[in-house]
């Protein structure tokens, strides 16, 4: 088995169900330095190199306004990920533990975010440090990171109660 495929010791998989329920468009691809997941960081550093976000027709109008952000938080599509996995053991951890107590890009829907800088922005192309998935990943969205964002108004009695 190769060793990105590979299920080690305290693993469990799952069969995938027959069917999916929603569909996802993709509005891009974002371009790295990185071909195989083995050298992919396994996270991004702000310091990392540089990236670039294209974005798809007709989405492209989208982007505009983005550049008054220094920030972006990418979701992406970690397209040669494994979804089968329930139990995963993190290399060199020699634990075992559930899929969702990891942050792991193998999870039954893998989607991966990260907060990127935002270097720039020419045309439907966006130039970005801190990713960390591989060349030709598919871009999900882009939003403002949200830690740039106060709440809109404060809380107000109700807000938070459940019929």
């Amino acid at each position: 088995m190769d060793r990105e495929n590979e299920i080690r010791d305290g693993e469990a998989a799952v069969a995938l169900p027959a069917q999916h329920d929603a569909g996802v468009y993709f509005i891009g691809r974002i371009h790295t330095p990185w071909t195989s997941r083995l050298m992919t960081p396994r996270q991004g550093r702000a310091d990392g190199p540089i990236c670039h976000i294209e974005i798809f027709e007709p989405w492209q109008a989208a982007v505009d306004g983005v550049e008054q952000f220094a920030r972006l938080e990418v979701l992406y599509w970690l397209h040669q990920s494994r979804r089968d996995l329930v139990r995963q053991s993190p290399a060199n951890d020699g634990t075992s533990r559930g899929t969702f107590a990891l942050r792991s890009p193998v999870r039954p829907n893998p989607i991966g975010t990260q907060i990127v800088e935002l270097v720039g922005v020419e045309g439907n192309v966006l130039t970005v440090r801190g990713m960390d998935c591989l060349d030709g990943t598919p871009l999900v969205d882009l939003k403002p990171d949200r830690s740039l964002f106060k709440p809109i108004a404060p809380p107000q009695p109700g807000d938070f109660e459940t019929g």
